[in-house]
């Protein structure tokens, strides 16, 4: 994997934030305040809104908001996986009764949500570069003791429709040291979903490939697919399962292993967990089991987590971790290679 297929793979990637249009929603929270704005989407409990006075989007806390209402088009999802289109209005309810969000696909038709169900809310386009939601990190780490310099950078972009999304992401992490080779591990993972008509149940896709001199490893390229389902889904956490195979094609480095490429056939466990909370701090992680099939015995298992803070509008400070292990590599190459990495982050639509 050469650097110009990395630097294509991130120019890929990265897509310009959403194109403003005009803030006209209507907010009412629960204490009688009143918002003009525009309703930029709901995610991890927070509803993000662009105020015409204020610099940057600002976070609501989503139980708090007691009327809202937008001509703009949203794909709302609820936590039993239920996904609708469609404007925004406050469905009328008694007092006292839990407030009910309509959603309007057309004007003569409607569904009407209990607030509290709604669990993701993202804006929707006719225009394709209007539909990502991603971000873009780095990150430098200096020793002056052994001269040990580590830098990273990655960027991730999810593009939304009403019952699918594909989503890609890319690493790069490089350290040197004095007296040492400098080690490099370079990753771009791409997937694709699809919700499957019964409710939090899905199916999907999956691409990697993987460079770590570290393991010795040239280049490693992962298909697999499975079915998965939400086991979680509210506005504090969400935890999705997938179960499937894969096939793992493995290219070491020439000099020292002289097999060629390794072809595996695996079973495949994907799990990711998102936990959130309101006062600006979410947890990622994702972790792929693979178990051999064609080679009993062999377990390969990858995972990524990062921990983000949010500094400043679309700034967060982010601390991640990275591992991928092999318990019956090639004689004489590692069968791990993890590390941490931390630095800023920018991001555009919902992350």
């Amino acid at each position: 994997m050469t650097t110009r297929h990395l630097l294509l793979g991130l120019l890929l990637l990265v897509a310009w934030p959403l194109a403003a249009r005009q803030k006209t929603d209507t907010l009412i929270m629960t204490n009688g305040d009143r918002l003009t704005c525009e309703i930029k989407g709901l995610d991890a409990g927070v509803l993000y809104v662009s105020l015409p006075y204020v610099d940057g989007t600002i976070m609501v806390d989503w139980l708090k908001v007691a009327h809202v209402e937008s001509s703009q088009l949203f794909i709302v999802k609820t936590q039993d996986g239920s996904v609708y289109s469609g404007e925004l209005r406050t469905a009328e309810s008694q007092a006292g009764r839990p407030v009910q969000i309509q959603v309007v696909p057309e004007p003569e038709q409607s569904t009407v949500i209990e607030r509290s169900q709604v669990v993701g809310m993202v804006q929707t386009s006719e225009k394709f570069w209007q539909r990502f939601n991603g971000d873009v990190r780095f990150g430098v780490t200096y020793s002056k003791g052994n001269q040990s310099t580590q830098y990273n950078l990655g960027s991730s972009a999810v593009y939304v429709r009403e019952r699918w999304n594909a989503g890609a992401t890319f690493d790069s992490n490089l350290t040197s040291s004095t007296g040492v080779s400098a080690s490099t591990r370079n990753s771009i993972n791409v997937n694709a979903s699809r919700l499957l008509p019964w409710n939090n149940w899905y199916y999907s896709g999956l691409a990697s490939f993987l460079q770590s001199s570290v393991q010795g490893i040239t280049l490693q390229s992962s298909f697999g697919g499975g079915v998965g389902r939400y086991l979680k889904n509210t506005n504090r956490s969400t935890i999705a399962l997938l179960g499937g195979a894969a096939l793992q094609s493995t290219r070491y480095e020439p000099s020292v292993f002289t097999g060629g490429r390794q072809n595996i056939a695996a079973g495949l466990l994907d799990l990711n967990v998102r936990a959130f909370k309101f006062d600006r701090r979410n947890l990622d992680l994702n972790a792929v089991f693979l178990p051999a099939i064609s080679d009993p015995g062999r377990v390969r298992f990858n995972t990524n987590v990062t921990y983000y803070i949010k500094l400043w509008s679309d700034l967060n400070w982010n601390i991640s971790f990275y591992g991928n292990w092999d318990n019956r590599p090639p004689p004489g190459f590692s069968g791990s290679d993890y590390g941490t990495s931390a630095g800023l982050s920018w991001t555009f639509g919902l992350r």
